[in-house]
C-alpha cells in the first residue's frame, strides 16, 4: 500500500513539475517527423549526442547558448510516459561508433527520450530568481508511415477507397496493381465474406504497399500499419483493402449491407482500424507538441529519374507532407494553451543527407524542398508560426574534396559505400550531380542522371565526442535557443 501511495505521489510531483515548467516556458515537446529512410533515428541520436557532449570538441558555433556562454550541461533523465518504450540511444550510438560502423536500425514503433538542459539565464526574468535554470526537452519518435493514417480519421470507407483507387490506377502504381484490382473486382460485395480470401487479398495489398514504398520510393502509403504493424502483426484488424468502383453500387444497398458480407466486413474493419488504432495513436501522441522538425529525403526521388518515375515520386512526397502536416495543431501558444492545449509555434523543414552532395548543392536542396512544401507553408503562414528550411546531415558520412576534369576543378565527395553482400565496403570519390533548385519539368527526367548513393558512417567516431554533422547547431538554434536566454 505504501509503495502504491509513493508511486501516486511521485506521479503528482512529476505532473506539478511539468505544469510549473510549462508556465515558466521551460518545457519543450519536440515532434520528430519524417517517412522511413529520411533519417529520424540518426537525427535524434545526433541531437542528443551534440548536447550531452557539448564542450568536448563540440561543433555548435551557431548555437547561441554555447556561443554566448549560457549553456552549462545536458543529460538524459527518466521520461514522463512510462508505458511508451524508451528511445534506445545507447544502441544507436553504439552502431555508429563500432569498429565496423553502421546506421542505427530504423523506427518500428513509438519511443521517447527526455533531456534536462542546464543553462544560465541572462536576459529572461529567470535571471533574477536563479543562477541556473533547467529546460526539459521531450523528444518523440514514431514511424512516419503511421502519420499518413491520420487523414483517414476524416474519411469514410467509401471516400478512402475512392482516393486509394485513384492512386492505384495512376502512374507508376498502375503497373503493379492491375492484377490485385482485377481480383477484387470479381468479388460480389454482398456475398457472405470468405475470411481466408480477405486475408489473402489483404496480404497481396500489403505486398503492393511494400513495392510502392521500398522499390518505387513512393511516400503515400495507407494504411501505414500494414508495412510497419508493430504489435498488430497478424491481427485481423489489418485485414482490409480498398474496394474498386464503390460509387457504382447503389447507396441504399451499400448502407444496408450485412456485417458478414464482403463489403460489410471490409467497412467494419476499416472503421475499427480508425477507432482502435489511428484515433488512439492520435489522442495519445498528437495533442501536446510545441515544436516540430519535418525530415525529408529529396535525393531518392531524383534517382528515380532513371525509369522516368521521378516526377511521380516528387508529387507523391509532396502529397505525403501535406497529409502529415494537416494532422498537427499549429499556432502561437499563450500561458493557458501552454499548460492545457499546446500548439506548435516553430516548424523546421530539413532536407536530409546533405553530406551526399557537394556543399554548393545545399542551397538548391533548400530551394527544392521549399517548392515541395509551398502549399503547406502558405497555409501555416496564416497561423503566424515561425518556419525555417535547412539542408542538414545529422551524422556526416563523407568528406569534401576537388578533382580535375577536362582542365577544370570540380568539387567531389568521398566516403565508404554501404556494405555489399560480402560485407565489404568500398572507398569512392564522385561528383553525384547537381540538385535542381525547383520542381523539374517532365523533360528533365529524361535528360538528367544522378548518382546519389548511400554511404556508411565514417570510421573512428567515439561515443564520448560530438558526432560530425552539417548544420545541427543551426537546428538547435532554431528549436531551442529562444528558451535558453
Amino acid at each position: 500500500m505504501a509503495i502504491i501511495k509513493k508511486q501516486r505521489l511521485d506521479k503528482l510531483k512529476n505532473k506539478a513539475s511539468e505544469l510549473i515548467n510549462r508556465s515558466l516556458d521551460q518545457h519543450i515537446n519536440l515532434a520528430v517527423t519524417g517517412l522511413s529512410r529520411s533519417g529520424k533515428t540518426a537525427f535524434i541520436t545526433s541531437l542528443v549526442n551534440q548536447l550531452i557532449n557539448e564542450g568536448n570538441n563540440s561543433r555548435l558555433s551557431f548555437f547561441d547558448p554555447v556561443h554566448q556562454g549560457n549553456f552549462i550541461a545536458a543529460k538524459r533523465i527518466p521520461q514522463q510516459h512510462l508505458s511508451i518504450p524508451r528511445f534506445d540511444y545507447d544502441k544507436a550510438i553504439s552502431s555508429l561508433t563500432s569498429d565496423t560502423p553502421s546506421w542505427p536500425e530504423p523506427t518500428h514503433g513509438i519511443s521517447e527520450l527526455r533531456l534536462a538542459i542546464r543553462y544560465q539565464p541572462k536576459k529572461s526574468l529567470l535571471k533574477y530568481a536563479t543562477d541556473m535554470a533547467t529546460l526539459t526537452l521531450d523528444i518523440t519518435d514514431y514511424p512516419g508511415e503511421w502519420l499518413l493514417d491520420l487523414p483517414m480519421l476524416n474519411q469514410t470507407y467509401e471516400e478512402w477507397s475512392e482516393q486509394t483507387q485513384a492512386l492505384l490506377t495512376a502512374t507508376p502504381r498502375n503497373k503493379f496493381s492491375q492484377e490485385f484490382i482485377a481480383k477484387v473486382g470479381e468479388i460480389d460485395p454482398f456475398a457472405i465474406a470468405d475470411e481466408d480470401l480477405l486475408a489473402q487479398l489483404s496480404k497481396e495489398y500489403t505486398e503492393l504497399l511494400h513495392v510502392f514504398r521500398y522499390d518505387l520510393g513512393l511516400s503515400v502509403i495507407q494504411p501505414g500499419r500494414f508495412i510497419l504493424p508493430a504489435e498488430l502483426a497478424g491481427a485481423p484488424i489489418l485485414e482490409f483493402f480498398p474496394f474498386p468502383k464503390l460509387n457504382e453500387i447503389d447507396g441504399n444497398d451499400y448502407q444496408n449491407a450485412s456485417d458478414d458480407s464482403f463489403i460489410g466486413m471490409l467497412r467494419s474493419r476499416y472503421i475499427e482500424y480508425k477507432e482502435q488504432v489511428v484515433k488512439v495513436f492520435y489522442r495519445q501522441n498528437f495533442l501536446r507538441f510545441d515544436r516540430q522538425i519535418v525530415l525529408a529525403d529529396c535525393l531518392t526521388p531524383l534517382n528515380a529519374c532513371s525509369d522516368n518515375s521521378g516526377s511521380e515520386s516528387f508529387s507523391d512526397l509532396q502529397l505525403a507532407i501535406d497529409m502529415i502536416l494537416e494532422s498537427y495543431s499549429y499556432g502561437k501558444s499563450g500561458l493557458f494553451s501552454r499548460l492545457f492545449s499546446p500548439k506548435i509555434d516553430k516548424l523546421l523543414f530539413a532536407a536530409t543527407k546533405a553530406d551526399h552532395v557537394t556543399s554548393d548543392q545545399h542551397a538548391p536542396m533548400v530551394s527544392l524542398l521549399n517548392q515541395l512544401i509551398h502549399q503547406s507553408k502558405h497555409k501555416l503562414n496564416y497561423e503566424a508560426i515561425e518556419m525555417k528550411t535547412l539542408a542538414v546531415a545529422a551524422v556526416k558520412s563523407t568528406s569534401l574534396g576537388t578533382t580535375q576534369h577536362k582542365g577544370q576543378t570540380i568539387p567531389v565527395i568521398q566516403g565508404n559505400t554501404e556494405p555489399k553482400e560480402s560485407g565489404k565496403t568500398e572507398r569512392i570519390t564522385l561528383y553525384p550531380g547537381a540538385v535542381p533548385d525547383k520542381l523539374p519539368e517532365k523533360s528533365f527526367w529524361q535528360e538528367s542522371a544522378f548518382n546519389f548513393i548511400n554511404f556508411s558512417p565514417r570510421s573512428g567516431m567515439t561515443k564520448h565526442e560530438p558526432l560530425p554533422h552539417i548544420r545541427m547547431d543551426q537546428v538547435l538554434q532554431f528549436l531551442l535557443a529562444d528558451k535558453m536566454i
